[in-house]
């Protein structure tokens, strides 16, 4: 079982707790009163959607041989769990079957439930999570869109689905803000393993165009999450206090900094790792609040 939970990378899950809880927010402000049994379910499928990714990486970097390669840093791609017992790798297999259904079970009652909306939306984030690790990891674009697409456009926007039986401009700009970060996200922690993910066939921009210039890329999504903000504002699709999220512009903009100027140098970049973990937490989380005090 121990194994089990660390394919999952439970701490990692924070990520989707944040997603869901900003498309359930915006539903609140849009619609006034959502299904309490509608939101938990939305979190249990974000969670297991999160989960199945996270083990189906973990048996992928296995069965290539990258775990055996990698550097690992705390924020390396897989968990490192069955580098020492690989012979137990068919729990992270079965872990992503388990979850999966999960996640097919609860979009399936939605769709009984809600609509037929949420199906192009459940299949498309099935379709990321089963070829992310063998095909998208090989095309640079797709590989830096896809993340922040699965957990800001699909969960955020199918989320609001759910609970409101609808999607709306301010559910899109909501979504866009996990777009940017998660995107960013996966991009930084590429850093570290460039030259293990080259072994193996891997080709996303750190290994493309190197790391000073996914830096600027870094940096250039990391402003797009905080125009969003900003211009949902402008435009009225998102009530004022969804401001809160520009917060963490204090935090973004020294973590941009240092990130550029360290680049190269892993160690020194670990703690810009860490901030940039915080804003991918905080900054849905902020606006979440925003849309809830409205």
């Amino acid at each position: 079982m121990r194994y089990v939970f660390s394919s999952m990378r439970p701490r990692f899950l924070l990520l989707a707790l944040a997603c869901v809880f900003l498309g359930t927010a915006a539903a609140i402000w849009a619609v006034g009163k959502v299904n309490p049994w509608y939101v938990l379910l939305a979190f249990i499928g974000g969670l297991a959607a999160h989960a199945c990714v996270n083990a189906f990486n973990d048996y992928n970097d296995i069965r290539s041989g990258l775990d055996f390669r990698t550097n690992r840093t705390p924020f390396s791609g897989g968990s490192g769990t069955f580098v020492e017992v690989p012979e137990k790798v068919h729990l992270a297999l079965w872990t992503t079957i388990g979850t999966a259904l999960i996640t097919v079970v609860v979009g399936i009652y939605f769709a009984l439930a809600v609509g037929w909306v949420i199906l192009p939306i459940g299949i498309l984030g099935l379709i990321v999570i089963l070829t992310y690790t063998q095909w998208l990891n090989k095309q640079p674009l797709l590989c830096l869109l896809a993340p922040g697409f699965g957990f800001g456009t699909l969960m955020v926007l199918g989320t609001f689905y759910v609970l409101t039986g609808r999607i709306t401009w301010s559910a899109v700009l909501a979504s866009s803000i996990p777009f940017f970060l998660v995107s960013n996200l996966l991009l930084l922690n590429q850093f570290p393993d460039v030259e293990a993910d080259t072994t193996v066939g891997r080709k996303h921009y750190p290994i493309l165009v190197g790391r000073k210039t996914s830096a600027i890329i870094y940096g250039c999504f990391l402003a797009a999450t905080y125009l969003a903000i900003i211009l949902g504002v402008m435009l009225r699709i998102t009530p004022a206090w969804t401001l809160l999220g520009l917060l963490t512009a204090a935090i973004a903009l020294p973590t941009a900094l240092k990130v550029l100027q360290h680049a190269e140098n892993i160690p020194a970049l670990v703690p810009s790792m860490i901030q940039n973990v915080l804003l991918n937490l905080v900054t849905p989380l902020l606006m979440g609040v925003g849309f809830l005090i409205a």
